[in-house]
């Protein structure tokens, strides 16, 4: 499963009047792990940005869901609660639920009138107690191409580290949502018995 990671990265910018300013800014991008998302900033920004670059941080972002809107650029990070359930069993409270959720805008009243139209068909009433302008400059969300990449790359990244920790039959125990999320399954080396 991918998470969202917000990364900060380090570099001198040309201004518009052509003069030059050491500047921090944050990218929102969507990786499997912190060393995925530090990989994937070099990938991103290395066409991007001129000259080098840093990453002074990352940090994992709780975001829900992205809301781009072509006509504009920044974003506003919006905060949604609704109760979940009805309560379930007699005494029992319905959970109260916060998800964050980023749109693009113009303004705050027109983040607002997007993130209802987004969410228009949700089954339950939310309220919207927060939108702010989020600092972030842009996002890298994975594409098909990217996401089966990144599945494959972690695949073989993990048959490799199995191959070369393992020597006779063993037990594997898989990261959860793998094909191998039984302890049943075994990996068989066929050279250890041999010699």
């Amino acid at each position: 499963m991918n998470s969202w990671f917000t990364v900060k990265v380090k570099y001198t910018k040309q201004l518009e009047d052509g003069t030059f300013k050491r500047v921090s800014e944050p990218y929102l991008l969507a990786a499997m792990t912190f060393t995925d998302a530090e990989a994937r900033i070099y990938e991103e920004l290395g066409a991007l940005i001129r000259g080098e670059f840093l990453v002074t941080g990352i940090t994992r972002t709780d975001i829900h869901d992205i809301f781009h809107y072509e006509d504009s650029e920044v974003w506003f990070k919006c905060k949604i609660n609704f109760e979940s359930g009805d309560g379930g069993e007699e005494g029992q409270k319905a959970k109260k639920v916060s998800q964050n959720f980023l749109v693009s805008a113009h303004s705050v009243k027109e983040a607002y009138d997007r993130l209802h139209e987004s969410l228009g068909g949700m089954m339950i009433d939310f309220q919207i107690p927060n939108i702010a302008v989020s600092p972030i400059v842009d996002i890298f969300p994975f594409g098909d191409e990217g996401e089966d990449r990144v599945a494959v790359d972690f695949e073989k990244q993990v048959k490799q580290e199995v191959a070369e920790h393992v020597l006779g039959t063993k037990t594997v125990f898989s990261a959860s949502g793998s094909d191998l999320d039984d302890e049943d399954s075994v990996i068989d080396d066929s050279f250890g018995e041999e010699e």
